[in-house]
């Protein structure tokens, strides 16, 4: 890259922080409800109004008279960039209001913004100012910090941040209309599903937040049970629900908003779901709760809202895990691992990768019975169009795989190393690399700092979706370092 490339880069990256200031700011609302909290008002203000400005500096001082659309590798490096900072800049207000130390106070920032939920804040003492401000960065990661800015970055065709972010599929051909039907789509989410928690029996503070964290499919909470501190059939329809509706690509939820449930139908993530959910939820039913609660509709309950929760990538919860049997953990693990929609809030492997693997098997297969100079042209449905398959796609898919597993096994060796059991690392580090949020104790405030970091690097590389971050990374240092010697001549 030239040094113009990279002075378009800061520049966008300049942009999108600057947004972020404003952002910090909402949680400020909750002062004129809770006037107590309002001497909170300047551990918000203080990291928003410098972010704002380090944004608008980037953004004005190295700005182009032309306009330019980026390209993916110059998305995937924006939007690197902007996480990293913005990150660490809505970490401070956990140092400032409940002393948290760094570690600590990253491993919730990134946890809010990667949509995961894990958490090692003691919501019972948190301020309320702080447990909305937890919701809002989780709504706001949910759709991607790219997504939402995109309109503004991007440029009117430019699709590099989506791209960069794992979001490849567009609403409308027209970048901007994209963005502002997905944010039209997730917004009306939050309030719809906010409006059904109120009329189910949550307070409005609580029905904000679980909203929020649901249609995200973060999972924070306001309580330390989770939704099942209600014990509510109804908040439970609710929570699954908006679960399933913010696991959903956007593109199959703008189709099935618009009647097209003949193409919603044949999308392949909503085969998946519609045969592994209540599979999983079956078995999970029969090996690990039938027994275990006291009565069969509230071992269907817990069954159906657990896996629907795991396969989401959601992390809500409404009982713990320590007295399930091994299968119940290892069908959650699986989940967990398989994750939710492609172009969606949801994280894992995802559920489009799974039904692709899945079809090539039976391609392969196929191909065994027919003559050898049989052409056949292999496709799976995206929206109402046929996507053809390539070769190089399922190539790319098994990569990502490997990649995938293989951070996960570091992950779960790095938590035995610690002290903890396999059972426990395997169910911890498939909760935090696939962005779900739902644990067995491993994350808390005592965690070992190493442990903590490995998580945080878990969910940031679960959410950006590896290759994002790896190349980019590569290229910066692969770039920066031409540069050297010639700084030196």
């Amino acid at each position: 890259m030239r040094k113009n490339q990279y002075a378009t880069i800061f520049s966008y990256t300049g942009s999108v922080i600057a947004l972020g200031g404003p952002l910090m700011l909402t949680p400020l609302l909750t002062g004129f409800f809770h006037p107590g909290e309002r001497g909170l008002w300047i551990d918000f203000a203080i990291p928003a109004l410098v972010l704002s400005l380090l944004g608008v500096l980037l953004w004005k001082a190295l700005r182009s008279r032309r306009a330019r659309t980026v390209n993916a590798l110059e998305g995937g490096i924006i939007v690197l960039l902007s996480w990293i900072i913005i990150i660490l800049f809505s970490s401070i207000p956990f140092i400032t209001i409940l002393d948290l130390n760094f570690t600590q106070a990253v491993f919730e920032s990134v946890s809010g913004w990667t949509t995961t939920g894990l958490s090692v804040v003691d919501v019972t003492k948190a301020p309320k100012t702080v447990l909305i401000w937890r919701s809002v960065i989780q709504l706001a990661g949910g759709a991607g910090l790219a997504i939402i800015m995109i309109s503004s970055i991007a440029g009117p065709t430019g699709p590099g941040l989506a791209f960069a972010e794992g979001r490849t599929d567009q609403l409308v051909p027209h970048v901007r209309k994209s963005a502002k039907l997905v944010m039209t789509i997730y917004l009306g989410y939050a309030t719809v599903g906010t409006l059904a928690y109120i009329f189910s029996g949550m307070s409005a503070f609580d029905a904000i937040n679980h909203s929020f964290a649901a249609v995200s499919t973060g999972g924070f909470s306001t309580v330390p049970d989770s939704i099942g501190h209600w014990d509510s059939v109804l908040i439970e329809i609710v929570s699954i629900t908006l679960m399933i509706l913010g696991n959903l690509n956007f593109l199959t939820a703008y189709l099935m908003l618009n009647g097209k449930f003949r193409a919603v139908g044949r999308n392949g993530e909503v085969r998946i779901m519609a045969v592994v959910l209540p599979a999983s939820a079956f078995l999970v039913f029969f090996f690990a709760c039938r027994e275990l609660y006291p009565t069969l509709e509230k071992s269907a309950r817990v069954a159906i809202f657990e896996t629907t929760s795991a396969l989401t990538t959601t992390g809500f919860s409404t009982v713990t895990y320590n007295d399930w049997t091994p299968f119940g953990w290892f069908a959650l693990i699986v989940l967990m691992l398989i994750g939710g929609g492609t172009c969606s809030t949801a994280g894992g492997i995802k559920q489009y990768r799974i039904y692709l693997l899945y079809k090539s098997l039976c391609w392969e297969l196929k191909r065994y019975f027919l003559p050898r100079t049989t052409v056949v042209e292999n496709y799976v449905w995206q929206g109402e169009n046929k996507d053809y398959i390539k070769d190089d796609r399922i190539r790319q898919i098994s990569v990502f795989l490997f990649l995938y597993l293989t951070c996960y096994v570091l992950s779960v060796g790095i938590l035995a190393a610690h002290g903890f059991s396999l059972p426990e690392s395997m169910f911890e580090s498939a909760s935090s690399l696939g962005t779900v949020g739902i644990s067995v104790g491993v994350t808390s405030a005592s965690a070992p700092p190493f442990v903590l970091w490995a998580l945080t690097s878990g969910m940031f590389l679960g959410r950006l979706e590896f290759f994002i971050v790896f190349v980019s990374v590569w290229k910066i240092i692969k770039d920066f370092s031409r540069l050297r010697p010639r700084a030196r001549h």
